[in-house]
């Protein structure tokens, strides 16, 4: 039967997994698959298993109480295998590369962070401190423009918004990485210039969270920063 795979650990963590159930309806139970180095949590895989709230907190419960007692590769919703034997075989053939992963994650937790600005105050930035901006800007509303103005300022605008927002995104990771050690960045969408998970030291964490909220503060009401953690390390497994 198909499993389904939550997390690698070492097979010294002491892997308390009593009063937990894993994903279906009805529940699965828990287990685990052990090598002399590593083991992964697992249980049976439910067919047909979506993202629905009681699965994906079930999930993130075995993460949660593994996290409480060591380290944890966790790995994302619905992975799974063909196996116990496919998993077992998995944790030998790279048993060096897990280890030095969770190395590299020893008592460190994830923080995902997304920053935004107002648009309106962002374009009303640009207006007031870009002279060319503002003059294009006038003529058009004077009613005399050509029509190769309003292009003309659209470019000059999404030219000067990218500026501004590779300076911001940069001033806020220089600002926030001295206290992480590692970083993944994403596509930020939307209104957002900054979509980025830092791996957190726990002993960093009271540092990192001022420096967010200094950072909150002294931005002002136009940003929209927007912090989650502590998480599971998915983004650096």
């Amino acid at each position: 039967m198909a499993v389904y795979v939550y997390s690698i650990v070492l097979t010294s963590h002491p892997q308390r997994l009593d009063g937990l159930d894993g994903v279906g309806d009805p529940p699965t139970t828990l287990r685990t698959v052990r090598t002399e180095k590593l083991s992964a949590v697992i249980s049976d895989a439910p067919e047909k298993l979506r993202p629905k709230r009681r699965d994906l907190g079930a999930h993130q419960a075995v993460q949660a109480r593994l996290m409480a007692d060591g380290t944890v590769l966790p790995l994302q919703f619905g992975f799974t295998t063909t196996d116990d034997d496919t998993v077992r075989a998995v944790l030998e053939d790279r048993a060096d590369e897990f280890i030095e992963r969770l190395q590299a994650l020893d008592d460190c937790v994830e923080y995902h962070f997304k920053a935004a600005q107002d648009e309106n105050a962002l374009l009303r930035q640009i207006l007031q401190e870009s002279d060319e901006a503002r003059e294009l800007n006038e003529a058009i509303r004077s009613g005399s423009s050509s029509p190769e103005l309003p292009l003309a300022l659209g470019e000059l605008v999404s030219q000067e918004v990218q500026a501004r927002q590779d300076r911001l995104a940069a001033g806020v990771l220089d600002a926030l990485r001295g206290f992480a050690r590692e970083e993944r960045s994403s596509q930020a969408t939307g209104n957002d210039f900054l979509n980025v998970s830092f791996l957190v030291p726990r002993n960093n964490e009271g540092s990192f969270l001022s420096e967010e909220q200094g950072l909150a503060e002294e931005l002002g009401e136009d940003f929209n920063l927007r912090l989650l953690g502590p998480l599971p390390a998915y983004s650096f497994v």
